[in-house]
């Protein structure tokens, strides 16, 4: 069984947890591990195109995102956001089992 392993950004130096989710996609796809955080990366797919800053509804943090916030819709750093939507999953796999 895969656990969480820490890895260090070779961009900002902080520390990001890679997942045994991401692992297992990583591996599946035949990628190695990446080198850098998930705000790093998306900066560098970003790169020419406009980000913006916002507040995470969540943590309070500095959130960047690829669209400019609207005070009528939350915005969410990319942690955040990653476990809002691996508890989605969860629920959805939960509704999905009692179904069957």
């Amino acid at each position: 069984m895969r656990e969480d392993r820490t890895l260090v950004c070779r961009e900002c130096g902080k520390k990001f947890i890679f997942t045994p989710g991401e692992q297992e996609f990583y591996e599946a796809k035949q990628y190695r591990p990446p080198t850098r955080c998930k705000s790093c990366r998306m900066r560098q797919k970003q790169r020419g195109k406009p980000v913006y800053r916002g507040v995470c509804a969540c943590c309070g943090q500095e959130a960047l995102i690829p669209f400019p916030p609207r005070e009528d819709r939350p915005v969410f750093c990319m942690d955040c956001y990653a476990q809002i939507q691996a508890e989605k999953r969860e629920l959805r796999a939960e509704r999905e089992g009692e179904r069957a």
